[in-house]
């Protein structure tokens, strides 16, 4: 896959004309029981679960970067939902695959690491998908730890000769992920600090952005937004080549900005 010019000179992007555009579909809601068929550690920090079953009939996810509702027992009894992407969907073996962020301290968390092959998950969703359209060229995926999901499923989806760059936070390297034909810039940091925007600030800095590049976010909403500023006052990018989304909200449970433009 090409990738961006190495001689572009970072804050130096050209009008775009013909900018991407997103294309809105909605989709059936409904709650699905499905079964677990796989259960693996992937990484360190993320725990990958495979479902199965017939419930799955009329799925559809249009865009990598879905969310899907998972039900998880908490305390008291009650139910939690959380969104989560969903990883992987093959229609005929009527799967699911969804990545789980393991950390302390989250419901959905502490459901998928004590799971095993043969319990119930509960799913709804998604209720539609921002499918981005238009002349692109290149693809800069910026995220940490909740993004992966979404960010490897796009590279995994890109259109033959579309290129992709990767600017992900994790907290070490046994957290890193391999995506086939893209270039990969891993920055490391503690998970205490996923709400400082410092280290992906720092690590997009020295990232070249070529034209016809769009630049997708995802992080704590603070961090996202800061990355989605530095973009446009920084480096002078037409704000229509970038989407950035908030996936959680430091200090809120079960929060998130979907979309930054949205919101602002």
């Amino acid at each position: 896959m090409p990738s961006p010019a190495s001689d572009q000179i970072p804050g130096q992007i050209p009008d775009q004309i013909n900018a991407p555009t997103i294309r809105r579909l909605r989709h059936e809601t409904r709650r699905r029981t499905l079964a677990i068929v796989s259960h693996e550690r992937l990484t360190p920090s993320m725990i990958r679960i495979v479902a199965q079953g017939a419930d799955l009939e009329g799925f559809h996810s249009g865009a990598p970067d879905d969310h899907i509702k998972v039900f998880v027992p908490e305390a008291g009894g009650q139910m939690a939902m959380r969104d989560y992407t969903p990883r992987h969907h093959d229609a005929a073996a009527q799967t699911l695959t969804i990545d789980f962020f393991d950390h302390e301290g989250g419901p959905a968390s502490d459901w998928a690491r004590a799971a095993k092959v043969g319990d119930p998950i509960e799913i709804a969703g998604p209720r539609g998908s921002q499918v981005i359209e238009g002349p692109i060229a290149h693809w800069l995926l910026i995220g940490d730890e909740t993004a992966l999901p979404a960010i490897g499923r796009r590279i995994e989806e890109l259109p033959a000769g579309t290129g992709a760059t990767v600017i992900a936070a994790v907290p070490g390297a046994a957290d890193e992920q391999t995506f086939p034909g893209q270039s990969a810039h891993w920055v490391h940091r503690p998970a205490a600090r996923a709400s400082d925007p410092a280290p992906l600030l720092d690590a997009l800095a020295t990232v070249p952005i070529a034209p016809d590049t769009f630049v997708w976010i995802a992080a704590e909403a603070g961090v996202a937004r800061a990355l989605r500023e530095h973009l446009i006052t920084g480096r002078g990018l037409d704000r229509r080549w970038i989407k950035a989304a908030g996936y959680w909200v430091a200090g809120q449970a079960d929060s998130a900005v979907k979309n930054l433009d949205e919101a602002d």
